[in-house]
């Protein structure tokens, strides 16, 4: 099967079982494991201080692995970027290593698509995914298609909340949506906001833009897209997806405010298509995408697909 490196980029691994686990599960599935001599490191609340993370990262890019996975996010990423050996993971990718992860991941996938163009992938996490109990069937099948090089595209059914906004169809195809070369970019709501202004944000128009987030209160993720919409960058979009907003606890003096209430209130305020329910985030069901790919997507009644193969 493939051969898979495991580094941490991050946050300090604290479940060192589900580390094991992920291990174990990755093995299960044929693949070759080689874990990297820092993952399990801690300093502080890292995986190692900022040399060492650098480091892991650079060893990483030197595997020749097929697959160069995450063990976990948090934070850790962003305070590096200006360090990170863009050359040699772009290198790196060009030769055939994928870059697989999310969350804090995104600070450097966002950065190296935009020094570099390189093409790296939203997708799970050791620990989090494959250190589960019971790993998800469709994670682990999207990313079998990634190791197989067969990954082509994804498809997800939208909420029937998002049919009215959607404009008729066409009488010639069918469709509702057709978008055609768009660049897939995006990945955590709270890291790329923190990217905004900064030479480490791609700077792309007519993109497909997908987001996604954790433990933020709906207020939270609404200040976020103001943020990303007052600075122009949702209007630039062809699409804008939304994967899982979860974890987050609302109040009794919320008053009926919800991520739904969030949800409108951007596409009152853009003519960008809002969609929602693209199945990731951190949640156990995540399909892989490929941040950097010109993508096509077509959205016909409450199914949406999206091509880059």
């Amino acid at each position: 099967m493939s051969h898979i490196y495991i580094y941490s980029p991050s946050s300090a691994v604290r479940d060192k079982a589900a580390f094991r686990r992920g291990v174990k599960r990755l093995q299960q599935l044929g693949h070759e494991v080689e874990v990297d001599e820092a993952a399990l490191a801690s300093h502080m609340r890292f995986a190692g201080d900022d040399a060492t993370r650098l480091a892991a990262i650079g060893r990483a890019a030197a595997s020749g692995a097929d697959i160069a996975l995450i063990s976990r996010g948090g934070y850790g990423l962003t305070r590096i970027l200006p360090e990170l050996p863009y050359k040699q993971l772009a290198k790196a990718v060009e030769k055939g290593t994928h870059f697989v992860g999310l969350s804090d991941f995104t600070a450097l996938q966002s950065a190296l698509l935009a020094k570099t163009g390189a093409v790296t992938w939203a997708g799970p996490a050791l620990g989090e995914d494959f250190g589960a109990e019971a790993p998800d069937d469709i994670m682990e099948a999207c990313f079998d298609d990634l190791t197989g090089g067969m990954g082509e595209g994804t498809g997800w059914t939208l909420p029937k909340k998002d049919l009215p906004t959607l404009p008729e169809a066409s009488s010639g195809e069918g469709a509702q949506l057709h978008l055609k070369s768009a660049t897939l970019w995006g990945g955590n709501l709270s890291v790329l906001c923190s990217l905004v202004g900064t030479r480490w944000l791609p700077a792309i128009k007519g993109g497909a833009l997908f987001l996604e987030d954790v433990n933020e209160h709906p207020y939270r993720i609404e200040r976020q897209l103001t943020q990303l919409l007052h600075a122009g960058i949702i209007d630039r979009q062809k699409v804008v997806l939304l994967g899982s907003f979860n974890r987050f606890k609302t109040v009794p003096h919320d008053r009926g405010y919800k991520l739904q209430t969030v949800i409108d209130w951007l596409r009152s305020r853009t003519r960008t298509p809002v969609l929602t329910g693209l199945p990731f985030g951190h949640v156990p069901t995540k399909v892989l995408l490929p941040v950097g790919q010109k993508v096509e997507l077509l959205v016909q009644g409450r199914d949406a697909l999206m091509f880059w193969g």
